[in-house]
């Protein structure tokens, strides 16, 4: 029909109907006029829209972007429209507001695709089963997990291999240290069966010595490397993109964690081993998701040796006369006993082994110092007996608060301090802390002495003694019977004259 548009349905139904009839009657049937038939028939109709070549309003910029902008532009491609708006005002005050941001936008957009600078082109990459296991550390803060109240700041060590999808991950309390890399490595190895051809990873500090500019590996890492036959590499530095197979996956992971904590109802945990374990299922069921492709590589993978290697650093400390190591700019008090003695400790990624020669004599939990501060790990049991003959010294020691247990005990203490440290406070502190250590009552005797505080009462020390004391033992009445010393004789063989 004149004046409307000729469909493409239309333009087929009558090439249809031009097989077996005239192009009148197949233009009738179609619904066409002969001349739009005839134009079919030639070639010259189209039912392509075709792209206009004229505004069909006023440009609202009124040729101020090609004018001060694109210059701009070719100048410095990254410079962005709102930037670009502020100039325009400065140029044209009061001409240009934010109704034409939009616009502006769109202008920028298109200019950049048709005559901007090239970008950088991603290569997706081919990788065969068993070549390749990545890894990289990723901050888990902003999900707000805590354990048992308080705000666990730490990050996952993930560890992926690249063809299957398998996956590892493990709670790390410190820094991307070489002791949390070897032992999450060494970890994902065994667990997942096999060792890849290759291990990438950014350019971690515990890896590679990153102030040299050729590629250059750790003494330490190189060694684990070697242990296991893999080849280590790692992406060009500040090149976030070519380590995208764990950065992917370390967003989906952080994704999944945030829902099974929804669905759970709370982010807190009770332990840190009960927060692992969790994080545990939802590594199971991302691998059992991958399962067919994950038997598949398990096959290239390189069998693993007849053992681990040491996922520990070592350092020897002298333990001073105030009872402390330092390890790592944290103090940690060890057992009087071991005062002078020189000790090996082997430095774990969540402990600490501490030797007398060739054997271990104690195990401390690992502690962090935060930023540029030292920090100490002070367990009151070590020098109790000490400070128990001295109580004075209690007053003004360096370790005076850290002596003192969290908890009850904490805010007792703050509670009999409130006005002034007394010498008799002191000497109370130490004597509960002495019956604690050893009645091995600490919780109950806190909680017992706390509670009577609030009340306004001073539970004396014998009382405490009394209550928490062991209790009087009953010594059996045991009788004897005395052998005839005939008996002797045969046990002894016979009779002797």
């Amino acid at each position: 029909m004149s004046g409307k548009p000729i469909t493409k349905q239309q333009v087929n139904l009558y090439m249809s109907y031009r097989k077996d009839h005239k192009q009148t009657t197949a233009a009738a049937q179609a619904g066409m006029s002969e001349r739009t038939a005839s134009r079919i028939d030639t070639g010259q109709h189209s039912t392509t829209k075709q792209p206009r070549a004229y505004r069909t309003r006023k440009d609202p910029l009124d040729g101020a972007f090609e004018l001060h902008l694109i210059p701009l532009l070719k100048a410095d491609p990254k410079l962005q429209p709102v930037t670009l708006l502020d100039q325009l005002d400065n140029v044209m005050p009061g001409k240009f507001g934010r109704n034409h941001l939009r616009t502006l936008q769109r202008r920028v957009k298109k200019w950049l695709a048709t005559e901007g600078p090239d970008q950088e082109v991603i290569f997706r990459q081919k990788y065969m089963p068993g070549f390749m296991g990545i890894s990289d550390y990723t901050w888990m803060n902003k999900l707000n997990i805590s354990i048992a109240g308080e705000a666990f700041e730490h990050k996952l060590f993930h560890y992926k291999l690249v063809f299957s999808g398998w996956s590892y991950a493990q709670v790390v309390f410190s820094g991307e240290s070489f002791e949390s890399l070897s032992t999450g490595l060494q970890n994902a190895f065994w667990r997942s069966g096999g060792v890849p051809q290759t291990h990438r990873t950014d350019s971690l500090s515990a890896a590679f010595n990153n102030h040299y500019e050729q590629e250059t590996l750790t003494e330490r890492y190189q060694k684990l490397c070697k242990h296991y036959g893999v080849i280590a590499t790692r992406n060009n530095k500040g090149v976030a993109h070519e380590n995208g197979a764990i950065e992917v996956a370390h967003s989906h992971l952080k994704q999944k964690v945030d829902q099974q904590l929804r669905l759970r109802g709370s982010r807190d945990f009770a332990t840190i081993t009960e927060y692992q374990s969790f994080v545990d299922l939802i590594v199971a069921k991302i691998n059992r998701q991958c399962k067919t492709r994950f038997d598949e590589e398990r096959k290239h993978l390189t069998a693993l040796p007849k053992r681990r290697t040491n996922d520990f650093s070592e350092q020897y400390v002298k333990v001073t006369s105030s009872s402390t190591i330092s390890i790592k700019r944290v103090t940690y008090t060890v057992p009087s006993r071991l005062i002078g003695h020189r000790l090996l400790v082997h430095i774990y990624d969540t402990r600490l082994a501490l030797f007398l020669g060739h054997e271990e004599t104690l195990s401390l939990p690992r502690i962090y110092a935060q930023g540029h501060r030292r920090a100490r790990a002070v367990d009151y049991k070590h020098v109790i007996h000490s400070l128990a003959k001295k109580p004075n010294a209690f007053k003004y020691s360096q370790l005076r608060e850290d002596l003192i247990p969290e908890g009850d005990f904490s805010l007792l203490w703050q509670q009999l301090t409130a006005q002034h440290v007394s010498d008799k406070d002191c000497r109370y502190m130490v004597d509960l802390l002495l019956l604690a250590h050893n009645y091995h009552c600490e919780d109950a005797l806190g909680r017992y002495v706390l509670k009577n505080h609030e009340q306004g009462k001073r539970i004396s020390i014998d009382m405490c003694r009394k209550l928490f004391g062991p209790s009087m033992v009953t010594v059996p009445n045991i009788v004897s019977h005395q052998h005839h010393i005939s008996d002797y004789d045969s046990l002894l063989g016979g009779m002797h004259g």
